[in-house]
């Protein structure tokens, strides 16, 4: 395949060449062990307290809040597990939304058959938590809210502040899983009253198999991995010295050209949603309009199934996903467009396409023209769309 056009940034991001080679020594010369006592490992010692303040910096919170995980996966099992289990002498009640990552769901569904009860708050159409059920979901054993920055789906920002501040007043702690936002859009953990935030490397130009869990100070957490003193004695294991390097490079990185990123992103977005609600009929944008990550567009295209439109976009060499779990062996559509209110039939012709700083407008254009004859192809063989046609235009 001669064109390869990479429209999945959400799943998983280009790692950048300055963040490889900001890595590349830590695998051959300066390999040593962090917690080895000799001047040889000391100085791998240092350069990872230096990508924890990086990524502290751009949080706006102190480098001991920042311990490393193997990703955000694990970030997430983390704040939620270990802080139910901390805080279970004062409540057993969780908050969390129908729309969140698997990593959140999964762990509370854990949780729920350890005794704990889970609230999974509805959304409205444009998956956004309404802040006055939140409100009334509150008990006085209430102990966690976690509610995610920006879904990875749809791209919708959630009113995280706003979240923050009824936490705050009420004493519950407040995870979010900004996976999709850190790097993405400006967070201050400090004004939006945030407790515990997860992030990932690989979103934002970093390598896999890294994350960080930002934990306040104060906020009580047990250790999740046990076995050594590492990570102030809170997440046992040798630190992947290469990784950290790698996503408190692209940390920075990404801080450094948020505001160009935003700008091109959203505007290349836009035109991108412009084009297929004008040229593809029975189309609709997943997501709030314009409280959305920068890089993000959801459709759904009635009378088409979401896998067969992924396939004929790869052998047009386009990369994008679908809203379908086709990936899991399910066939279920997506829980998050479901929680929008999509009907099955409609949430299962669903496609999202992320976008990164290197995407161009002549891609986009490609993919629109590809798109729409893929659409037009498809459902002049769906017999739904036949007999749709004959009643409307009959």
């Amino acid at each position: 395949m001669d064109r390869l056009i990479y429209l999945d940034n959400a799943a998983t991001t280009k790692t950048a060449p300055e963040v490889v080679e900001a890595m590349l020594p830590y695998f051959t010369e300066n390999y040593g062990n962090p917690s080895s006592v000799y001047g040889f490992a000391a100085r791998n010692k240092e350069a990872v307290a230096r990508q924890r303040e990086a990524i502290a910096g751009v949080l706006g919170v102190q480098a001991k809040e920042i311990y490393f995980t193997a990703g955000g996966s694990e970030a997430d099992n983390w704040a939620l597990k270990a802080a139910a289990e901390c805080y279970a002498s004062k409540g057993n009640h969780i908050i969390t939304t129908k729309i969140e990552h698997h990593a959140i769901l999964h762990s509370a569904q854990y949780l729920e058959k350890r005794g704990f009860e889970v609230t999974y708050l509805d959304v409205d159409e444009n998956g956004v938590v309404k802040l006055d059920e939140l409100k009334a979901a509150i008990r006085p054993t209430t102990i966690l809210i976690s509610v995610m920055f920006a879904n990875n789906e749809i791209g919708t920002i959630q009113p995280i502040r706003e979240i923050g501040e009824i936490a705050k007043e009420h004493g519950i702690l407040f995870h979010t899983d900004a996976v999709q936002a850190f790097g993405q859009i400006p967070i201050s953990a400090d004004e939006c009253n945030i407790d515990m935030l997860s992030a990932s490397g690989h979103k934002l130009n970093g390598p896999k198999g890294i994350g960080f869990l930002y934990i306040r100070t104060g906020v009580k957490i047990r250790s999740f991995v046990h076995g050594g003193a590492q990570e102030r004695k809170r997440r046992a294991g040798t630190e992947n010295v290469s990784g950290i390097i790698g996503i408190g490079t692209a940390a920075k990185r990404a801080a450094d050209t948020m505001h160009e990123r935003i700008q091109k992103e959203t505007k290349l977005r836009d035109y991108l949603i412009g084009r297929v609600l004008e040229e593809i009929p029975y189309t609709k944008l997943n997501g709030h309009p314009t409280k959305r990550l920068p890089n993000n567009a959801n459709f759904s295209f009635r009378f088409v199934e979401g896998e067969s439109l992924l396939i004929m976009l790869d052998m047009k060499g386009i990369c994008a996903s679908s809203g379908s779990a086709c990936t899991s062996g399910s066939l279920d559509p997506s829980h998050v467009l479901l929680a929008i209110g999509l009907p099955h039939e409609i949430a299962h012709g669903s496609l999202r396409l992320t976008l990164s700083e290197e995407t161009t407008k002549e891609e986009i254009d490609y993919t629109v023209d590809c798109l729409r004859e893929i659409v037009k192809h498809l459902r002049e063989m769906s017999p739904l769309y036949e007999d749709f046609v004959k009643k409307n235009h009959g």
